[in-house]
């Protein structure tokens, strides 16, 4: 490759963050590697009980012959590799925004450049934070296939038990949720075992058969799927869209890295999950070669009876457990894309006084869990949820792809060919398993699309509302060293007491100050104004926070700095202001925040219906004093009244 130096060189791992931290290191890498079994890989571990299904015995199944067998387990074991193994784990994890990994964390990353070719950042932004909406569609369709495949074990066990298996499955995912409120500090202690567990079982009921026919093994060979894809045509790549469920959950590689680091998550790859994985399937592979007509459930089909009721516990446990991990992962990315000013405020509740990544968002939770019961009574069998899946994580990872190189080329500096060559052969595996997938909307991919594209307009129209109100307020209001000689030159009468002024711009005089003075025609006797700013890291640290300026006769300036992975308090800010000489005590000082009372005029610069929309999602925001942690009997509104 050319102009990449030694440390920018894909190999090369520096590691992230957390690699370096002392408190990490201590911890041990075996541990973390444990730890990063049971939260990062639930989801892609879980793919075996219905991937080589679907292949043969899905919407677009194949015949199973020998020739077939070893071509799809050929797709299969190079899809692992080239998507999982060098694409994520080699390449794309090195685009880490300080620790932090994610289609979001990579967007955050071409927001902080600026770039003469703005309308081309433009759509690369809007390119990423549309991938990020559908992950949200993942995150519905991934706990309903996980559950209701494992659940479908029933079956197997018990031929007359089949009409339990959708209400089983629906009660399941209804006490998942349920106890999301309750945090995952508890459970999470005991994923990683349990996924250990999952794994190495899968693994020696997969080696058993492959020793019985070792003849299976020669599905290494690529050259297999290719004649696979040679020969069967347009119903090869038809079946590349079932081959895709290996790889489901590679985007929580990445998500989850800022988690564990990227050692921890390479080590539990390729020391245990990789294995675990091309084991099992190709263990289902000797199974049909030898048996065909188990092409129903090749995966149970590797259990001897007397293992037939533990493996289902197992399996229900595992999927339960890959289920959260995708949930969670939709809390977070709530919550950045709050920070950056993509949604309105929302409740956002803290589940742990130790770790601040876990988070409870109530609204996502009821949503995913209704829209989630709805897919499985809806569609009823893992295998019509499976036609339904893979378009949105095939739509991320293509742009997921396209960001790398941009990233690549614009910040790290590599040459055309250094980043075009990796890009191009992620593109190329990404767009054929996109084509494949595609035609899965008739059959129930049109769910999810529409709730990501429900999302992406959401998100868009809250943020050029906010920009298009920023506009306005800053017509309407003076710059505050104008604002400042004023008050020296007249002084208006000032009464004892603290307050702070809430204000999106740390430039400018705040409109509740200016109704304020205008109304009451006092000032009190020392005011600070309060400007929170997101930053493009996930984390700020301490001594970096906050930043105290005093603008004479009594005044502050407080800028907060905050990580799009952090949650804004004032308690917080002030105390740390404090050590700067602004001594503003939360529970004795009044504060001001303006509301905008919005009016849609007729020729508002969004459409009629957007106006509306911003306008209703503005209503429903959560009260500022809950979300900046604000004592609710200090915190005083100013009404404002904007036309948008």
């Amino acid at each position: 490759m050319t102009g990449i130096s030694e440390e920018d060189h894909p190999l090369y791992d520096k590691g992230p963050s957390t690699d370096s931290n002392p408190s990490t290191v201590s911890r041990g890498l075996l541990p973390l590697a444990v730890a990063a079994i049971g939260v990062v890989f639930g989801d892609i571990g879980t793919s075996p009980l219905y991937a080589l299904r679907e292949c043969f015995h899905g919407e677009y199944g194949i015949a199973v012959t020998p020739d077939n067998i070893l071509g799809v387990l050929s797709l299969m074991s190079w899809s692992l590799l080239i998507i999982v193994s060098v694409k994520y784990l080699i390449f794309i994890m090195r685009a880490d925004n300080h620790g932090e990994g994610g289609i979001m964390a990579l967007t955050t990353l071409l927001r902080q450049d600026a770039s003469r070719r703005r309308q081309a950042r433009w759509l690369l932004v809007a390119a990423g934070l549309f991938a990020a909406a559908l992950l949200y569609g993942d995150g519905m369709i991934t706990p309903a296939i996980s559950v209701l495949s494992a659940v479908e074990g029933l079956r197997i066990i018990t031929p007359g038990s089949a009409h339990l298996i959708v209400p089983l499955t629906a009660l399941i995912l209804i006490a998942l949720f349920v106890v999301q409120q309750r945090g995952t500090a508890s459970l999470g202690r005991t994923f990683g075992p349990i996924v250990l567990v999952w794994f190495c079982t899968i693994a020696l009921l997969g080696l058993i058969q492959i020793i019985h026919n070792p003849h299976i093994v020669a599905a290494l060979l690529p050259w297999h799927g290719l004649e696979f894809l040679v020969r069967n045509k347009m119903h090869g790549f038809l079946v590349m869209g079932a081959v895709f469920l290996v790889v489901t959950g590679a985007e929580a590689l990445y998500a989850d890295m800022g988690h564990f680091g990227k050692r921890p998550i390479r080590l539990s790859w390729f020391a245990l999950v990789l294995p675990a994985l091309l084991l099992n399937y190709f263990g289902q592979g000797a199974l049909l070669l030898d048996r065909p007509l188990e092409a129903h459930h090749p995966f149970y089909a590797l259990v001897p009876s007397w293992g037939l009721i533990p493996m289902a516990l197992l399996a229900t446990t595992a999927t339960i457990i890959a289920s959260q991990a995708v949930i969670t992962g939709s809390f977070s990315l709530t919550r950045q894309a709050v920070q950056i000013g993509y949604l309105p405020r929302l409740r956002i509740i803290h589940t742990s006084a130790k770790h601040v990544g876990q988070i409870y968002v109530p609204i996502v939770n009821w949503s995913l869990m209704v829209a989630t019961i709805v897919l499985v009574l809806g569609m009823g069998t893992s295998s019509k949820l499976a036609a339904a899946y893979g378009v949105t994580v095939t739509a991320t990872m293509v742009v997921t792809a396209v960001l790398f190189y941009v990233v690549a080329r614009e910040r790290w500096g590599w040459g055309r060919l250094g980043a075009g060559l990796p890009a191009a052969l992620f593109l190329a595996l990404d767009i054929s398993f996109f084509g494949a997938n595609i035609i899965k909307i008739t059959h129930g991919a049109w769910f999810p699309l529409a709730v990501g594209a429900a999302l992406f307009i959401i998100m868009k129209t809250w943020k050029r509302g906010r920009e298009l109100l920023a506009e306005r307020l800053r017509t309407q209001t003076a710059p505050l060293d104008e604002f400042l000689a004023t008050v020296a030159a007249e002084p208006p009468q000032r009464v004892g007491g603290k307050a702070v002024f809430l204000t999106g711009n740390p430039d400018a005089v705040p409109s509740a100050l200016v109704h304020n003075l205008a109304h009451n025609k006092v000032l009190h006797s020392e005011i600070a104004f309060l400007h929170f700013r997101t930053d493009p890291s996930p984390r700020v640290p301490y001594p970096q926070k906050v930043e105290v300026t005093k603008l004479g006769n009594s005044f502050f300036r407080i800028v907060a700095r905050y990580g799009y992975m952090e949650s804004p308090s004032i308690r917080n800010v002030l105390s740390l202001a404090r050590e700067q000489g602004a001594d503003f005590d939360p529970d004795t000082t009044s504060f001001f925040l303006g509301r905008e009372k919005l009016v849609i005029r007729e020729k508002s610069q969004m459409p009629r219906w957007q106006s509306r929309l911003f306008a209703m999602m503005s209503r429903n925001a959560q009260d500022p004093a809950t979300f900046y942690d604000i004592p609710s009997n200090r915190f005083i509104e100013v009404g404002v009244q904007l036309e948008l």
